[in-house]
């Protein structure tokens, strides 16, 4: 069993080898992490996921068109074949380079875990329609606490789009109140965790804004990141060769760690916010 991290979360039970391995990975800073990471990715163990496949988006587009149970029940092994063992693929290839950006992220390659349902949650929507059209992977740690406080990477897809990135679905107030008062305390911490945003085209800052703009007396670039209530960053392409293709392992893991810094420093201050509310 690992040693507890510092924060006082538990991590992942994994072999001293892989330990040491994922341990020397976390080591050196941003730009070394992610040419380590996508050595490891290529040098490790055979990889498992060849890139989505054309049919994985026909697939998709046509269950938007045609989405009832007995149409899916028909063409379920497509669903099985092109989307879920891809998806699982992916996140197989994927869990090392997580795991040396946060060794307590959930990696298993399963629905409910990493992979969404495709059955949709009907019990309180007007669209009655029983499945997805799109589907995503995300890598966050477990817990009921994760969608709100602690930000999550994630990978969607859907019939003519994809897009990856990292933020929060809803940031709780709290630790957006705790984001804001930190950047105030300690500007030099924030602005050395989004030093890489400004130096790169790949992710843009998106999210809901006050509706009153505040912190309009603050420099840049904390005045922008004040304005969000929630926040993710997000890559979004149309369907390309690179999601058809295993190349997409070694982007995703070149531009998840790009954004680590970004991470650990909210990751931080939800650890903080959560042990006070216990």
């Amino acid at each position: 069993m690992c040693t507890p991290s510092t924060d006082g979360d538990a991590v992942l039970p994994l072999s001293a080898e892989k330990n040491c391995r994922r341990a020397a990975m976390t080591s050196g800073g941003p730009q070394d992490r992610i040419a380590q990471m996508v050595r490891s990715t290529a040098a490790g163990s055979e990889r498992h996921f060849q890139g989505f496949s054309r049919k994985t988006f026909t697939f998709l587009r046509d269950l938007g068109r045609n989405n009832d149970k007995a149409w899916f029940q028909a063409h379920r092994s497509a669903y099985e074949e092109h989307v879920l063992q891809s998806l699982r693929d992916l996140v197989s290839d994927l869990a090392d380079p997580m795991l040396g950006i946060d060794l307590s992220f959930e990696v298993e390659p399963a629905v409910g875990k990493t992979i969404s349902r495709i059955y949709r949650d009907t019990r309180f929507s007007k669209d009655k329609s029983p499945f997805r059209d799109c589907m995503w992977l995300t890598f966050k740690r477990s817990g009921q606490h994760w969608s709100r406080y602690i930000p999550g990477y994630f990978l969607e897809i859907n019939p003519t789009w994809y897009r990856y990135g990292l933020g929060f679905y809803d940031a709780a107030p709290e630790l957006m109140v705790r984001f804001r008062r930190r950047i105030d305390e300690d500007p030099e911490s924030f602005l050395k965790a989004v030093a890489w945003f400004d130096k790169q085209d790949v992710f843009t800052l998106n999210g809901e804004k006050y509706k009153r703009p505040i912190g309009q007396d603050k420099p840049e670039p904390v005045r922008t990141w004040y304005q969000y209530k929630s926040f993710y960053l997000s890559c979004d392409r149309s369907i390309d060769n690179v999601v058809l293709s295993p190349k997409l392992t070694d982007q995703l893991t070149k531009h998840f760690t790009l954004a680590a810094p970004l991470y650990h420093y909210v990751r931080r201050l939800a650890s903080q916010v959560l042990h006070e509310r216990r």
